[in-house]
């Protein structure tokens, strides 16, 4: 419903584009095509790799068929190029001070991104850029051949190109929990969903089924 209310241009900002948003959730799930990450779920550390498992085995429950896709991850890193931009967008808070009364203050906090990204040169900021449209083409490419691709956190399929838009169309991200000692200590766990860009409706509706599947989306912390 939120999706259906905000898609489409508005007159003012010149990189949003007029194409509909299309979501079926009672799509059939066995005529879409689904990758998945597997080498990256692979290769998450040991600790980690049992709520990942589970997470595949509720969505086979699901009725998702998901097939192994080989990508290449080993992308330069681009991620300055975000940082500049979001550092762009609230340099007014950043230039009066108001920066300081956010909560987030420590090293990998965005306020300080904000401050640390007025340092970066354009010498790096263009090729960045021209990295990021290369990585841009390389994820289309792939992206070509599914309807949605399932990947852990740190799958590089979620990189951004300097406007803001994910190289791989939107994705949507259910929670878990690493178990590890105490409710209270446990860190959540992420899944995504990827799809071709402008093609929301068919992450979405891989993501609908696997929050039919599990029980992250009924579960509510202790405030």
């Amino acid at each position: 419903m939120v999706l259906q209310a905000i898609h489409g241009p508005d007159g003012r900002d010149r990189s949003v584009a007029a194409d509909p948003f299309h979501w079926e959730p009672r799509r059939p799930l066995g005529a879409m095509r689904v990758g998945v990450l597997q080498k990256a779920f692979d290769n998450m550390r040991a600790a980690e790799k049992p709520v990942y498992a589970q997470a595949l085995a509720d969505l086979k429950k699901a009725g998702v068929t998901a097939t192994a896709v080989d990508f290449d991850e080993n992308l330069p890193p681009i991620r300055f190029l975000l940082e500049a931009e979001g550092a762009a967008a609230f340099d007014d808070i950043t230039r009066d001070g108001e920066i300081r009364t956010l909560k987030g203050q420590t090293a990998g906090s965005w306020p300080n991104t904000f401050r640390s990204s007025r340092l970066v040169p354009a010498v790096e900021y263009i090729p960045g850029a021209a990295r990021a449209n290369h990585a841009d083409r390389a994820v289309r490419e792939v992206m070509a051949d599914w309807d949605a691709i399932v990947i852990p956190p740190s799958a590089l399929l979620t990189t951004t190109k300097p406007d803001g838009q994910s190289a791989g169309g939107h994705e949507v991200r259910l929670c878990g929990r690493h178990a590890a000692g105490r409710l209270e200590d446990q860190v959540p766990a992420f899944i995504g969903f990827v799809g071709k860009i402008y093609d929301e409706g068919s992450p979405l509706r891989i993501a609908l089924a696997y929050e039919r599947a599990t029980p992250w989306s009924k579960m509510n912390p202790a405030l």
